[in-house]
Formats: C-alpha cells, structure tokens, sequence
C-alpha cells in the first residue's frame, strides 16, 4: 500500500514538474505559488521514496550474489548485512513520510488577535501577544505584514490582522508558516497586575487568537459577487473619533455564512479592500476545511482542536514570570522571553504532541 501511494505522488511530483516550467505558470505569480507549496510537500515524500528505491535494489542484487555461493557470496556477506540495515532505516523513514499530516502545513497564514474580557487590560495584552508574534515571526526569517489594526485607547489594540509569510515554499511541509502558527488559535489568558490598577492587585483577562491558512490562489475558493456586500466609511481611531475626511474603510459581509471583515488601516478604499478579502478568502477557507473536518474526524482531528475559538490554551502569569500550556502541560519560567519572541519550545510541545498523535492513529 505505501509504495502504491509513493507511487502515485511521484507521479504527481513530475507532473507538477513539468507544468511549473511552463510559460503560462511561470507567468502567474499566485499559481506558481500554489503549485510550488505541493511540489515542495510532495518533496520530502519523493527523495526518501527514490532514496527507498535505490536501496532495495541494491539490496536484491546484494542477496542474488551471495544466494549464488562461491568466494564472491562469503565477500559480500558484510555489504548485505549492510544493506538491509539501510532498508529497514529507509522502511521506517518512508513510513513516516506518509504519515496523513495536515495539507496546509506549507500554507502561509493571517493570524488576527482579539481583545476580550477585560476592558482595556484585554486590548494591551492583545497588542503584547502580536508583538510577541512578530518577533518570533522574525526569529524564523518569515515575513509580516499588518492587513489591518484598530487601537484602544491607552495603545493596545481591539484587533489586529497580520499575514505571516515564508520567503520561499518550505522543502519540508512541517517547516511551514502554518505548521506552526494554527497551534496558536484559541483563547490566551493573562495574569498580572494591570497599568489601570491602583492597589496593585493581580487581575486575569484574555485575548482570542485565530488563525487561517493563507489563500496563495484566489482561485481556490470561490467567491460570486452577488454573495458580498460592501460597505465603505470613514476611519476612526481611538475613542471613535474620526481620522480621516474620505471613506476609505471598508466592511465586505459575505452574506451566505455571514462573516464580516472590516479593514481601515490603509488611507486607500482600494488597499483596504484588497486587504480585506484576503483576510475572507482565508476565513471562508477555514470554514470549508471546518465542515470537512467534522465529516472526517479522524483524519483531521488535531485540525478541529486547533482551530475551537473557545478554548483556552494557555496562561501567562506575570508574577511568576511563568508560561504554562494547557493542552500539552508545557510549563517555563521565562516568560519574558517567550514575550520576545523566543516561543519555539512552547508551539514544540503542541507539534510533538500532534506528531504522536498521528503516529498512534496510523498504528491502529
């Protein structure tokens, strides 16, 4: 079965080949893009299974030698205990190689942060949770850009948007923006005393994060335009007071599923448009793959808890300086770091647990 399944995403691998040396492709940035996050996941899985191919035949003219006897058979005794070392080595690998994993990993990601309860402790600790983001975002030479941002009143922020790219589409899957980030969707709760509190007691909020995939080609999913509804209005800032005298922001409803994006971080109605259904193709992608998970709970398992809004995920307790997961009972005591950026062993332990996971449903 997994040779026939190696086979078959060869196959695929050249096919994708051949048409991402095409004019018409390499003329299309978003297709080119698209077709080289599969080329790259169907990667990994094509080296180990020619390295795997190699192997065996080398292994079978190996055995055909020394199944001969003779002088030749007692010399080649040592390389064929070799070679099956290597084979079974190359087993194990290929294997692994074809464990189900999530489609998305190579995908890039938006990543928006919400303040919630609160008030405005809510809205700071949003803002130290995308700075946080950022940072680590820039640790693994990823690249950021704001969508959108709408500011509270003492500089933290009501919600942010921000679409986190990887330069080039990652050889290995695993080592992708969305591999990642999609770990991060949930409830994040802080504890600690706020800038607000006079007495200096310790109070606890929270901040949503969610993440989506990233829709490298419109194409993808498909949205009439008779299902949007657009709306444009004037910025506001902090307060609500007006910071600018054109209508530039805008609010697009896709009326099917009701999702509402607004974006008016740019002074252009064009930008923020544009900004907008970037952030909707990529909800309404989620929201496709969401219904899909719920018909496949099995394969997609670690997708759908990923993604649960209401689940809260982890503490940052100020106090003790300590960072706690609640999923994967990550615990640390440098908190300070993680705030800078330095969040790998955290998202480690969510990825380490999902990897078990997968490996114990494929030995069933």
């Amino acid at each position: 079965m997994s040779v026939a399944v190696a086979e078959a995403m060869l196959a695929e691998f050249e096919q994708i080949e051949g048409q991402m040396a095409s004019p018409e492709v390499a003329s299309d940035p978003d297709r080119l893009r698209s077709l080289g996050r599969r080329y790259a996941e169907l990667g990994r899985v094509v080296r180990v299974y020619r390295a795997w191919k190699d192997a065996k035949e080398d292994l079978e003219s190996t055995r055909e030698i020394v199944a001969g006897g003779g002088e030749d058979a007692e010399l080649f005794k040592p390389e064929l205990a070799k070679a099956e070392a290597a084979m079974e080595e190359l087993d194990e690998q290929l294997h692994d190689a074809l464990l189900p994993r999530d489609p998305d990993d190579s995908r890039d990601a938006i990543l928006e942060v919400k303040a919630g309860e609160g008030g405005e402790e809510s809205a700071l600790f949003a803002g130290d949770l995308l700075g946080m983001y950022l940072k680590y975002a820039e640790s693994k030479g990823w690249q950021t850009q704001i969508l959108g941002a709408t500011e509270s009143d003492l500089g933290g922020y009501k919600v942010a948007q921000v679409a986190v790219k990887a330069p080039n589409p990652p050889e290995d899957p695993a080592d992708g923006v969305w591999a990642h980030l999609k770990f991060e969707a949930g409830v994040h709760r802080v504890q600690r005393v706020p800038v607000t509190e006079s007495q200096g007691r310790i109070h606890t909020s929270a901040a949503g994060v969610l993440v989506f995939p990233e829709v490298d080609d419109p194409g993808e999913v498909e949205i009439a335009p008779n299902d949007l509804r657009i709306d444009v209005y004037r910025s506001s800032g902090p307060g609500g007071q007006s910071v600018n005298t054109t209508d530039s922001a805008v609010r697009i409803t896709h009326v099917p599923t009701g999702i509402v994006v607004s974006m008016q971080d740019e002074k252009s109605q064009h930008k923020n448009r544009e900004a907008a259904m970037r952030v909707l193709r990529a909800r309404l992608l989620a929201a496709q793959q969401e219904a899909q998970a719920a018909e496949e709970a099995e394969t997609r398992r670690s997708q759908v808890r990923t993604v649960d809004r209401s689940e809260r995920i982890r503490t940052y307790n100020f106090p003790e300086n300590r960072i706690s997961d609640h999923r994967t009972g990550y615990k640390a005591y440098n908190l300070d770091a993680v705030l800078g950026g330095d969040l790998g062993p955290v998202i480690d332990s969510a990825r380490e647990m999902d990897e078990a996971e997968r490996m114990e449903r494929a030995g069933d």
